[in-house]
């Protein structure tokens, strides 16, 4: 038992400060290309102080049904991202995760594969999850590679059910049981 729970090879995840997470969030968010692979709705721009009121309320949910993390990158400790879970459901060992690095200089590097692996670990391991799920979208190939990477695997496709640039763009069910995580460790 000498593991660091929540420490990968490249980045840790820790609580959020919402005083910090409400100051880069509204920055990476102005990069269309990272708010395109993070959302199907239509990019808004929200202030410091909205994303300061969202994260507090949402902080003070019932930790039991949504837990959000912050993804710092362990060589600086720098801010670089967020990782989240939500609608979990004790009873019937399902959540869904959310993703998102803001800063462009750790893309396609291996810190979300990292950071989703140390989540992967959390919620197997100490939350006795039974399976996790992700969406994510046609135009993000490099999404769909790290969540492979991680184990995640292709579930199902919902045709044509976001708008982007002018076309239709699908979205991707991908998932992970207990028991394919386990078995690539």
């Amino acid at each position: 038992m000498t593991r660091q729970l929540f420490r990968g090879i490249l980045v840790r995840l820790a609580a959020v400060d919402p005083e910090e997470m409400s100051k880069a969030m509204p920055r990476w968010n102005l990069d269309s290309e990272y708010y395109r692979m993070l959302d199907s709705a239509p990019p808004l721009l929200w202030s410091e102080k909205k994303v300061k009121e969202w994260i507090d309320k949402d902080l003070d949910k019932d930790p039991a049904q949504d837990l959000f993390f912050s993804i710092r990158a362990l060589a600086d400790d720098r801010l670089i991202g967020f990782i989240s879970l939500f609608d979990y459901s004790g009873h019937t060992g399902d959540a869904l995760v959310g993703i998102g690095l803001g800063e462009r200089e750790y893309w396609s590097k291996g810190y979300g594969t990292d950071a989703m692996r140390v989540m992967l670990d959390y919620v197997f391991s100490e939350l006795n999850l039974r399976r996790l799920t992700l969406i994510t979208f046609e135009h993000n190939p490099r999404g769909i590679r790290s969540y492979q990477k991680a184990g995640f695997v292709l579930e199902g496709c919902q045709r044509g059910a976001m708008q982007r640039d002018g076309r239709r763009w699908d979205w991707y069910w991908m998932g992970i049981l207990r028991e394919e995580w386990a078995g690539s460790m």
